[in-house]
């Protein structure tokens, strides 16, 4: 069950990932960043929210070497060739290098890289109760194992596949060019902290 809904869950994340920048330009998702950029000016003040800025913008410059986007320095050089082929070949690095579908997917990334500069930002502070959370779980193992009591996989199954649907939902909310509520981004690693707990207290133990 977890390998089919993990399995499920990728494939749905990658098309909508690719969906996503046909169907809106990239002055949309540059739009949506300049938005959540005052509300999280607004929220955490200055500072803060340069910082995170500043977090996004180096994300999405690392993911820029590893990504298949081209840019126009990977173009082929036109130099020491005839003119119609020089002429045939400018056409075809135009068309390439200023597609919009690729901006959109450049303007995505960074979009994306904020959200997630902003839910590094909660990080500390609910680092916490993700690793409370984990404790119950362990100990709740721990009992059951010495209490000889029958575990469930049943509800592990259950948890460990909410929690990896909950992530994936977050990716697409990474990507989506919708304003998020500022209290929404810190409730994910609650939430996949709870199921995790929830799942290490429904795992087998042998005594």
């Amino acid at each position: 069950m977890i390998r089919a809904v993990t399995i499920l869950s990728l494939v749905i994340l990658l098309m909508l990932v690719l969906y996503v920048p046909s169907s809106h330009p990239p002055e949309r998702f540059l739009e949506q960043l300049r938005t959540e950029h005052e509300l999280a000016t607004a929220y955490w003040g200055v500072e803060p929210a340069l910082r995170m800025l500043d977090r996004a913008v180096r994300m999405q410059e690392a993911t820029a070497n590893v990504t298949p986007i081209p840019t126009a320095k990977n173009a082929p050089s036109t130099a020491g060739v005839n003119g119609a082929v020089s002429q045939e070949m400018s056409a075809v690095n135009r068309r390439l290098f200023d597609n919009a579908y690729f901006r959109s997917v450049d303007a995505l990334l960074l979009l994306a890289s904020y959200r997630l500069a902003t839910l590094l930002e909660w990080l500390p502070w609910v680092t916490a109760f993700v690793l409370a959370a984990l404790v119950d779980g362990g100990l709740a193992r721990l009992v059951k194992a010495k209490e000889f009591l029958q575990h469930d996989p049943e509800m592990f199954a259950l948890y460990a596949s909410l929690g990896i649907v909950t992530l994936c939902l977050t990716v697409i909310g990474f990507v989506l060019p919708m304003t998020l509520p500022p209290l929404l981004l810190p409730c994910v690693p609650l939430a996949v902290g709870v199921l995790a707990g929830r799942a290490l207290g429904c795992f087998h133990r042998r005594a």
